[in-house]
């Protein structure tokens, strides 16, 4: 549980798909008294019934609406949000990514109905843009994980705030574009390439072949010691300025092998330093 008490009711909307649920949840787990989707007309009312409850376990109230949300209007959010007082978390997401999430879960767009999942989404958007340019906090969840978006969360709300700095690694491969979540970006398509050895070409850089491979460059182990002497310098400075995480996006060709390998030795040497860190491959399968 974290120390800090949010005192003002935290109000969470944004665009359908862009990640809503999963920052709900976030901060269920931050231990804010979380609702969902629950009525405009309704939330001046509860708010004074939970000053009454056992608050006192609560970093704070968060309340998800949406376009769903009986009553939902941009004016009447931002009414209710200047009633009660409230902070308003806008959640967002580029079109591309909004437009697989929905293909991939078969979901329909609550505003396309008979239409187009473009339609909904563009018709969302217009819609909501007055929210979107009143939020006090801002999210892009393109392209972040759900870990992500847990580290975005703790510094904009101060929570965990033991935590000083977090460092978020992500190999990737340029052929499908660079994070845009990326503080720094390396790009190790000098190194040698596994790709073009026919017995490594399936493997990943996890695999300890593929790390041999690599490692027999001597161009890259030089590349590596002195990305390192780079970056250690920058940790302590990131958390100085008060910044949560920091993410390293590592790319490669594909982001299949020496961005993976590079990515995993950077992670082995960060831990040893004492600063929490965490890896994401985003262009190889989570169980390869």
């Amino acid at each position: 549980m974290s120390d800090v008490k949010q005192e003002r009711p935290l109000i969470i909307t944004g665009l359908s798909g862009a990640g809503i649920s999963t920052v709900l949840k976030a901060l269920e787990d931050f231990s804010f008294e979380v609702f969902d989707n629950f009525p405009l007309s309704f939330i001046p009312q509860l708010l004074p019934y939970l000053s009454h409850d056992e608050v006192s376990e609560h970093c704070g109230v968060a309340i998800g609406v949406d376009v769903r949300s009986r009553g939902f209007s941009p004016e009447s959010v931002l009414a209710m949000i200047q009633q009660i007082d409230a902070k308003l978390l806008f959640i967002t997401c580029s079109d591309d990514v909004l437009y697989k999430r929905f293909t991939e879960t078969r979901r329909s767009h609550p505003l396309a109905r008979n239409k187009s999942i473009a339609f909904g989404v563009q018709a969302e958007r217009e819609l909501l843009e007055p929210l979107r340019q009143q939020a006090d906090i801002l999210i892009d969840s393109s392209d972040r994980s759900i870990h992500d978006l847990r580290h975005i969360l703790e510094g904009h709300l101060s929570v965990n705030t033991n935590e000083k700095l977090t460092v978020s690694l992500t190999s990737f491969g340029f052929k499908n574009g660079i994070p845009r979540s990326a503080d720094i970006v390396m790009d190790v398509r000098f190194a040698r390439n596994p790709h073009w050895d026919a017995t490594l070409k399936p493997k990943t850089g996890k695999d300890n072949a593929v790390g041999a491979y690599i490692r027999e460059d001597a161009d890259y182990g030089r590349f590596l010691e002195d990305f390192k002497k780079m970056i250690e310098p920058l940790i302590p400075r990131y958390a100085q300025e008060g910044k949560s995480y920091l993410n390293i996006a590592i790319g490669c060709t594909g982001g299949k092998h020496r961005s993976v390998y590079t990515v995993e030795e950077l992670k082995k040497w960060i831990k040893e330093k004492g600063v929490r860190v965490y890896a994401e491959h985003r262009d190889i399968p989570a169980d390869s």
